[in-house]
């Protein structure tokens, strides 16, 4: 088959960007930006810190979007004149210009794409990621905290707050668990493939004997709780516990019995949240905590009700799902998509866009199967 000429691939992305823009409904943004600059521009907003935050990056959000389509759109007319210009000129720099447009375009457009597969019911919510370490002792620990930084790079390459609501450090190297929050819409719906474990093989930097080590770590992605999921707790069926916060040191450690670890006896879900300085604080996000998990436990236990009604036998994510390879070659593969790079360095320093959108793409069809 004959390769398209640019011209028929312009057309080819233009429709798929109108296709894009259809499912994304850009009226109802504008009109959803208009309620909410009128909520910013209200003096009583402020009056509640965390809900004027949510307004503010919701309205962020919108606008993003939105310039972001129009750019596109704008540029794919661009792209156009610059094509005609390369060839009356007989320009293979400006062709060549031109070509990498095209693919630059291309891959925006299918990232819009696939922000319209996050249509799921928790999918706008922000995100509560929990790593722990698992098999591999030190290398394990070493390589949870590893993980830590490669999702807080990821949320800062894109703009996005983060919160680290607690970390337990391991006593020789790296830790032994933390849990943190996204705080940009979708973030659960684009970051909950995520979920399982992640194994790595590498020549131990703790092996005296430089030996591979295989260590493996898990990644829990739950939606944080809003206001109308709310989930009766019976304060009863809590063990609170006060202690003094961990941490490798510095003047900004916390030195007093501030930090606070709940433990929900009836299911054993345990929380706990050592990053603010009061008691009362700590205590109120780990009750946020709380409230996903049992929430999220919640709905998978409904899911695995309906599974079992319909004799479906569907596996689990929760399982191996990534392998970063580091030694004796260099790759990173994702074992239910096959999306993989040879190029693990740019993976851990928080680029992961290709695998998110892969993961997307396949939780949906793995959805529409269901």
């Amino acid at each position: 088959m004959a390769e398209l000429d640019p011209a028929e691939k312009i057309k080819e992305l233009a429709a798929t960007l109108a296709s894009v823009t259809a499912v994304l409904d850009l009226e109802a943004m504008q009109t959803q930006i208009a309620e909410l600059r009128e909520q910013s521009a209200d003096p009583e907003l402020w009056s509640d810190q965390d809900n004027a935050q949510k307004v503010t990056r919701r309205l962020s959000t919108l606008e993003s979007m939105v310039n972001k389509v129009d750019g596109i759109g704008q540029r794919l007319e661009d792209l156009g004149v610059l094509y005609e210009l390369a060839e009356a000129e007989d320009d293979p720099d400006t062709r060549a210009e031109a070509d990498r447009e095209l693919e630059q375009l291309r891959k925006e457009i299918g990232e819009l794409e696939v922000r319209t597969l996050l249509n799921g019911p928790h999918d706008e919510s922000e995100a509560i990621v929990s790593i722990n370490s698992q098999a591999g002792g030190v290398d394990a620990a070493d390589w949870a905290q590893m993980l830590q930084r490669m999702y807080l790079r990821w949320a800062e390459r894109h703009g996005y707050p983060t919160e680290v609501y607690e970390t337990s450090y391991a006593e020789e190297a790296g830790i032994k668990s933390t849990s943190f929050a996204v705080k940009a819409p979708f973030a659960y719906g684009t970051l909950r493939g995520e979920h399982g474990t992640h194994r790595l093989v590498r020549i131990s930097p703790f092996d005296n004997q430089n030996r591979r080590q295989t260590s493996f770590a898990g990644v829990d992605v739950v939606p944080m709780v809003e206001k109308s999921d709310h989930i009766d707790i019976d304060e009863t069926e809590l063990r609170v516990d006060v202690y003094r916060s961990s941490g490798p040191g510095g003047q900004g450690v916390n030195t007093t019995d501030s930090a606070v670890r709940i433990t929900h006896q009836p299911t054993g879900i345990v929380v706990s949240c050592q990053n603010e300085r009061s008691q009362l604080q700590n205590k109120a996000t780990a009750m946020t905590m709380l409230q996903a998990k049992l929430l999220a436990r919640k709905r998978q236990e409904e899911q695995e009700a309906l599974d079992e009604i319909r004799g479906d036998s569907v596996s689990s994510w929760g399982t191996q799902m990534r392998n970063y390879v580091l030694h004796p070659y260099q790759n990173v593969k994702d074992v239910r998509t096959g999306m993989e790079t040879g190029n693990p360095s740019a993976v851990l320093d928080g680029e992961i866009d290709a695998f998110i959108d892969s993961e997307i793409r396949w939780m949906r069809n793995q959805e529409k199967q269901e």
